[in-house]
């Protein structure tokens, strides 16, 4: 009888795994796809939960509706955006996990300063929106970061 332990397989190494051999940009998508379809069902969640889904962006001082597709939309408009920033320090940074960790996190925090201060808009629709970026920001900051610490071809 062999001394050997079994393999252990876990339902996350295969996901893991096909992340791992895509390119940075494509990881950066593709989470961000995942991000969105999760934001947007916590926004009907929300929505169906009585929290009133109106909001006033940046600037503004009336709220406006804030129709379904929305969060989907905006997870993926900040990144398609920000894939770009991600690509470049896959390319140049010296470590880019570091660097996309420490440009990220900071941005995510900022970025609750919208909804949290947003005019005209209900306290429970403003930790709606706060949360949503919470949300896009857990999976796909850590997603992007587990690529980026691969070794960079040279």
């Amino acid at each position: 009888m062999s001394a050997t332990a079994a393999p252990t397989h876990t339902p996350a190494a295969p996901a893991a795994s096909f992340m791992a051999r895509r390119p940075v940009w494509q990881v950066s998508y593709l989470s961000g796809l995942a991000a969105s379809v999760v934001v947007e069902t916590w926004g009907r969640a929300a929505r169906a939960a009585g929290a009133p889904m109106r909001a006033a962006g940046m600037g503004a001082h009336h709220a406006m509706p804030i129709t379904v597709g929305m969060f989907a939309m905006g997870t993926m408009v900040v990144t398609f955006w920000f894939t770009f920033a991600v690509v470049l320090m896959a390319r140049f940074a010296r470590n880019p996990k570091r660097t996309y960790l420490r440009t990220a996190l900071p941005l995510l925090v900022l970025s609750l300063a919208v909804p949290l201060t947003a005019a005209d808009t209900a306290i429970s629709t403003r930790l709606t929106l706060a949360a949503a970026h919470l949300i896009a920001g857990a999976i796909i900051i850590p997603a992007v970061a587990r690529r980026l610490s691969r070794e960079r071809p040279e």
